[in-house]
């Protein structure tokens, strides 16, 4: 999703919770990964694999200019012939060490598996993140946590990885030049046009 769309979408989610909480969600997302230099591990459910977030943090950690925004996709089912970056299975989990970052996406409640690998991954020292549907079981093993409490029509788990990974790489402070900052103006610029006008009393 580019820079206008995400712009629109805060744009008609402008008055609900869901801009602020992606900045902050994202926010801690960016001050894990960044000062650690990365190790991002990126993991849904045996039922759903998380793959558009993981692109969208690729595209945005190359526009960014913060690499370590790339997560690796750690996938319950890989097949024999897949490629390598697609052949990283559960069993990465438990070589998880201090100082990388368990990003879990889970719109229901994970398999009892996986909530005890997170819980393992966090016993060693992980920083353990979690977005994705209203149960409980997985918000408390996250160090943060953005819960969709009542999924619906005007905002899905979806629209909330957007937002989140497009918050991720804008919120970090760009280089002296390049693309990010384009971009970072052309997000302002639509955010100007799209917001409505000012009251006159």
């Amino acid at each position: 999703m580019d820079a206008v769309r995400v712009a629109l979408l805060r744009e008609v989610l402008a008055g609900t919770e869901w801009p602020a909480a992606t900045r902050r969600f994202a926010g801690a997302l960016r001050s894990s990964v960044v000062p650690q230099g990365g190790g991002l591990l990126l993991v849904g459910t045996a039922a759903y694999e998380p793959w558009h977030l993981a692109a969208h943090l690729v595209d945005e950690a190359a526009w960014s200019g913060q690499p370590e925004l790339a997560p690796t996709l750690v996938r319950h089912r890989p097949r024999a012939g897949d490629p390598a970056h697609l052949a990283i299975g559960l069993s990465r989990l438990e070589a998880v060490r201090r100082g990388e970052t368990l990003l879990v996406v889970a719109p229901d409640r994970p398999e009892d598996g996986l909530l005890e690998r997170v819980h393992d991954a966090r016993r060693a020292g992980a920083t353990v993140l979690a977005l994705g549907g209203r149960d409980r079981a997985l918000p408390e093993l996250a160090h943060e946590a953005l819960t969709l409490e009542s999924p619906g029509p005007e905002v899905d788990l979806d629209m909330v990885q957007h937002l989140v990974s497009a918050a991720a790489g804008e919120n970090s402070v760009p280089g002296a030049r390049g693309r990010r900052r384009f971009r970072d103006r052309l997000s302002r610029v639509v955010d100007h046009l799209t917001s409505p006008p000012p009251a006159r009393w």
